[in-house]
C-alpha cells in the first residue's frame, strides 16, 4: 500500500486520507450506534434546552463531510479530468452538501420528538368524569379528557362536598397536580 500512496500526487494523497478517515469514522459511529455506544458524547442534553434546532458540526456531520470531500475530489480528479482548483472546489462543495444534509434530517427529526409531559394545568376547563368517589372534604379520582386523551387526576370538590363515582365534571381550577371540579348541570352534559 505505501508504494501507492508515495506514487500519487499530493492531491490525491489529501483526497484519499480524508475519504478514509471520514470512512473510517462514519463506520465505527455505525458499529457504537448498534453497540449502544456514542461519538458526541451529549447523550444528556434534553433537545428543547439551549441548542435551538440541532447541531451543525457533529462528529458524524464531519465525518460525512471529509468523506465526500475526499470521494467526490478523487472522482472528479480521475474520472472528468478536473484541474486541482476545480477538484478542491467540486470536493469541498460536495462536503458541504452532505453537512448541510445531515444537520437537516437531524433538525427534522428533533421535531418528531415530543416529551410526552402531561401538564395538568391544560386540564383547565376540561370536562370528565368521577372515577374513584371524592369524599366531602377529602380527594378522589376523576378522568378528564384534556385534548384527544382521557388522563386521570387526583380532584377535590370546589366547595368541599362529595361526588359519587360517575357523577361529570368540570375542571375548574388546578393547583398542583390536584384538579378542583364542579359537577355539570344537566344543560352542560356532553
Amino acid at each position: 500500500m505505501e508504494f501507492l500512496t508515495h506514487s500519487l500526487p499530493m492531491l490525491d494523497r489529501i483526497f484519499l486520507a480524508a475519504s478514509a478517515a471520514g470512512a473510517f469514522t462514519v463506520l465505527l459511529r455505525a458499529v457504537l450506534l448498534f453497540a449502544g455506544g456514542d461519538l458526541d458524547g451529549h447523550e444528556g442534553d434534553d433537545p428543547g434546552e439551549g441548542a435551538e434546532g440541532f447541531r451543525f458540526l457533529s462528529v458524524f456531520g464531519l465525518a460525512a463531510f471529509f468523506m465526500m470531500f475526499g470521494l467526490v475530489g478523487l472522482a472528479l480528479r480521475h474520472q472528468s479530468g478536473a484541474g486541482p482548483g476545480a477538484t478542491l472546489v467540486g470536493g469541498g462543495l460536495a462536503g458541504l452538501t452532505a453537512l448541510w444534509g445531515i444537520a437537516r434530517i437531524l433538525h427534522l427529526g428533533r421535531h418528531l420528538q415530543s416529551s410526552g409531559t402531561f401538564l395538568p394545568q391544560a386540564a383547565l376547563g376540561c370536562t370528565g368524569i368521577v372515577l374513584e368517589r371524592i369524599p366531602a372534604g377529602g380527594t378522589g379520582r376523576v378522568n378528564v379528557r384534556v385534548g384527544q386523551r382521557l388522563r386521570e387526576m387526583e380532584a377535590v370538590h370546589s366547595e368541599g362536598a362529595g361526588l359519587p363515582t360517575g357523577t361529570p365534571v368540570r375542571v375548574v381550577r388546578v393547583e398542583r397536580a390536584l384538579a378542583i371540579v364542579q359537577p355539570l348541570s344537566p344543560p352542560e352534559l356532553p
